[in-house]
């Protein structure tokens, strides 16, 4: 089935779109949250600018590069200088808590509902949250994940250790060679399970998660459904967007709700299903939460 894109020119005030989400909340026998890289940024894990800068400023000089984003994709001559980039950026991106509280206030928003989580962020916020991890599906991976490159298997491994040792004891944008990751199967470099080739592992917990998430949907096909998308953008449409506008055409007891600052729209077909709200995710859950009606 194909959807016409239409931008949503509601003619609601914001407050009005709080209200109308808030109900629609309230009254939806089940949510289902669809998270892209929109809400990290919204909770402070912005990758440019001065967070940037505070933690890569010697790359930056060295390389040129400007966010963290393009480092990643950066050809470092050796591994102890990769890997000094990457301890870095998984550290402050996974293991260091969001600025801001926008998660937590997420939870306390659903956490009486039935809800499932399908997300493309790889930074853990969910769980450290507080979400139950059998209601969450992580598409794309994990920073807190090791594989092997090749890979000669579909096991994924824990890195806090790793990476906090990486972190810690690197000097001169090298971390110790002895620190440098291995797979202790075939001795291939390891490297993060994040999904950028066809080369990503979906492991148990991957595919276990996959399943709860499908069975989700086929108990739920026929509810009343609230949609709720936050800062999903076109990189990767066909895993949230797409699904949610064609769950939501077959469903007339479904709201799509999408919260995303200069990129909330809806399909032609569902904008009397729809609520689009073109402002920051933090403001938008805050006032969410704090809403009261009658």
């Amino acid at each position: 089935m194909l959807l016409r894109m239409s931008t949503m020119k509601s003619t609601e005030s914001y407050w009005d779109s709080i209200k109308k989400l808030k109900k629609t909340l309230i009254a939806a026998d089940g949510v289902i949250v669809g998270a892209g890289a929109g809400l990290s940024v919204s909770a402070g894990f912005t990758y440019s600018g001065e967070r940037f800068y505070k933690y890569f400023s010697d790359f930056q000089e060295k390389y040129g590069f400007k966010d963290m984003y393009s480092g990643g994709f950066y050809p470092f001559s050796s591994s102890e200088e990769y890997w000094a980039y990457w301890s870095r950026y998984i550290m402050i991106n996974r293991y260091v808590d969001a600025p801001k509280p926008v998660y937590n206030e997420l939870l306390e928003l659903v956490k009486e509902k039935d809800y499932f989580v399908i997300t493309t962020n790889v930074d853990h916020c969910f769980q450290k949250a507080g979400f139950d991890k059998k209601r969450l599906f992580y598409t794309q991976g994990d920073y807190g994940l090791f594989q092997c490159s090749k890979p000669c298997d579909i096991d994924t491994y824990d890195n806090e250790d790793t990476i906090r040792r990486m972190y810690s004891e690197q000097r001169n944008m090298r971390v110790p060679t002895e620190l440098i990751p291995k797979c202790q199967k075939c001795g291939s470099p390891m490297t993060m399970n994040l999904r950028v080739d066809n080369r990503f592992v979906e492991d148990v917990g991957w595919l276990e998660a996959a399943d709860r998430y499908s069975i989700f949907l086929r108990r739920h096909e026929k509810m009343q459904m609230l949609y709720l998308e936050l800062g999903v953008g076109f990189n990767t449409p066909v895993i949230i967007k797409y699904p949610f506008w064609q769950m939501t055409v077959k469903n007339p007891k479904a709201t799509y709700a999408c919260i995303n600052y200069g990129e909330a729209m809806c399909a032609h077909e569902i904008e009397r299903q729809s609520v689009c709200i073109n402002e920051d995710i933090c403001k938008v859950i805050t006032d969410l939460k704090n809403m009261k009606v009658t």
